[in-house]
């Protein structure tokens, strides 16, 4: 069975039909209904960031840490990759389609985002989790949906992700290891990807955000100063970059030719998966933080696809552009990692190929720990079940170490699907549930303009359903003089006394 060629036309449709009208109805809709919540409150995603937990005695994460769980996620080797797989197979106009997404989809991840911190729940140690599934049992009281989505965010993760990861990382080595793919050293590469997956994932989600808050920001910094240094190097070729990224993205003609392989799917596929804006996988990380209103999570997971997207991958692809530009023989017929590394060392020599291939594994790392906390929350959504979990570590485990030896093709086509699913399912339920969404940030935005830290109290939104971690009784908002809830209003106070209306 030729495997690939039916994942090929399960992709084509799956995107050219259905995905790509839900994922720009979706940020175009969310955009004008928050009234561009990403623009309005840009300076605020900045203040939130540095919010102490306001759990002190559970073992909560903070605002900082939960953006680092999923910035993790989005900031995998989709960055460097992904991008330069979408200007080889799309071309460079699928930078700006890539761009355009990100700015829309930023209000889709803001409404996703939000609506898991209103539902989410408490674990016995004091954590917290939520997202889709969460969201879609407790408000649309389908549990069965719930575990639907759970499987398919699994599958996605676990399996089409991480396997995806392990590839990119395995594959990183063929400039140093031409044969790398025959020789056992992709075997080799997925062994120690395994070991120290392994012992990340035997700790605790306090362990896993401790070293995501380590390794993303100090690899970002750094692949973005090697970044800028190649564009510096290269000024005098930047109009000409731009010039080719818009005259590609609107070459129409080209576009509707093919629209499967266009500028425009490619940009909104690869786009996808980098960002994951709207696709229901960075609620599970908002979902997690102890936060005193679920807009200021929302608001922060914006901006982690700003920094995904308008700043990590707009460095990997012109850097690739430029390339390109400069020496298109050179560049012609490579595709994925070897590009980017080809584009460095075209400045830098071999001395740059290694901050790039190091750059890779520590992204490549730190997006598989991600992928791996979002899919463990799914898992416990349906069963808590202590052997059933240590079967289901293995399980990552060895898909970590298969995902190093596999196909290129195979390996995007399957992520993509198991992408494409789940955002189909997480794109319909925020439809449904956005009014929600939108009447949450109608209450930060009062208190906002009150001159207050805004802090939530669920029975402050009529009808609102019902939720687990956002109940306050009266004499709570009044009981601390180190409780923020303590400027809130009197008449909120008495609402919170009153039974919720369903």
């Amino acid at each position: 069975m030729d495997w690939i060629a039916i994942t090929d036309e399960i992709d084509g449709f799956m995107y050219t039909y259905v995905l790509v009208i839900l994922l720009v109805a979706a940020g175009i809709y969310f955009s004008v209904r928050t009234k561009f919540v990403q623009v309005r409150y840009f300076k605020d995603m900045f203040k939130h960031i540095t919010e102490k937990k306001h759990d002190k005695d559970g073992k909560a994460i903070s605002s900082f840490q939960a953006m680092m769980i999923s910035t993790a996620s989005r900031v995998g080797t989709g960055n460097i990759a992904g991008v330069a797989t979408a200007i080889a197979a799309g071309g460079p106009g699928a930078v700006f389609w890539m761009w355009l997404m990100a700015i829309l989809g930023s209000a889709s991840a803001f409404v996703e985002s939000t609506l898991a911190q209103t539902w989410k729940v408490k674990n016995s140690d004091g954590s917290f989790r939520g997202g889709p599934a969460y969201y879609i049992e407790q408000v649309l009281h389908k549990r069965w949906l719930g575990v639907v989505f759970a499987i398919s965010l699994i599958l996605c993760f676990a399996l089409g992700f991480n396997g995806l990861q392990a590839f990119n990382t395995a594959s990183s080595l063929e400039y140093y290891f031409p044969d790398y793919a025959t020789n056992g050293m992709a075997a080799f590469v997925g062994i120690i990807l395994a070991a120290l997956f392994a012992v990340s994932i035997f700790g605790n989600n306090e362990s896993l955000s401790k070293i995501t808050s380590a390794i993303v920001p100090a690899m970002a910094l750094v692949y973005i100063a090697l970044a800028l240094a190649v564009i510096f190097m290269n000024l005098g070729l930047l109009p000409q970059v731009f010039a080719v990224i818009f005259q590609s993205a609107f070459d129409f003609q080209s576009i509707f030719g093919g629209f499967a392989g266009s500028c425009v799917m490619m940009g909104i596929k690869r786009g996808l998966f980098s960002n994951e804006a709207g696709m229901g996988s960075a609620p599970n990380a908002a979902a997690s933080a102890s936060v005193s209103h679920p807009v200021k999570q929302g608001l922060i997971q914006s901006l982690s696809v700003f920094i995904d997207t308008l700043v990590l991958c707009t460095c990997s692809a012109l850097m690739v552009i430029v390339f390109c530009v400069d020496d298109p023989a050179s560049a012609a017929g490579v595709t994925g990692i070897p590009l980017v590394q080809m584009a460095v060392s075209n400045v830098f020599g071999q001395n740059g190929i290694a901050v790039v291939t190091f750059a890779i594994w520590c992204f490549a790392f730190s997006s598989i720990i991600g992928n791996y906390y979002y899919a463990e929350q799914n898992f416990l959504f349906i069963t808590k079940s202590k052997t059933a979990l240590l079967v289901f570590r293995i399980f990552c485990l060895i898909v970590v170490f298969i995902g190093a030896t596999n196909n290129i093709v195979l390996a995007w086509n399957l992520a993509d699907i198991f992408m494409g699913f789940m955002a189909i399912i997480n794109l319909i339920v925020i439809f449904m549930l956005g009014k929600w969404a939108f009447k949450i940030l109608d209450d930060y935005t009062e208190q906002r303009n009150a001159g207050k830290d805004p802090v939530f109290v669920a029975s402050s939104i009529p009808g609102l359903p019902e939720t687990e971690c956002w109940k306050i009784e009266a004499e709570d908002l009044f009981s601390s003089d180190e409780n923020p809830i303590k400027e809130y209003t009197k008449e909120v106070a008495d609402a919170a006394t009153q039974p919720l209306t369903k």
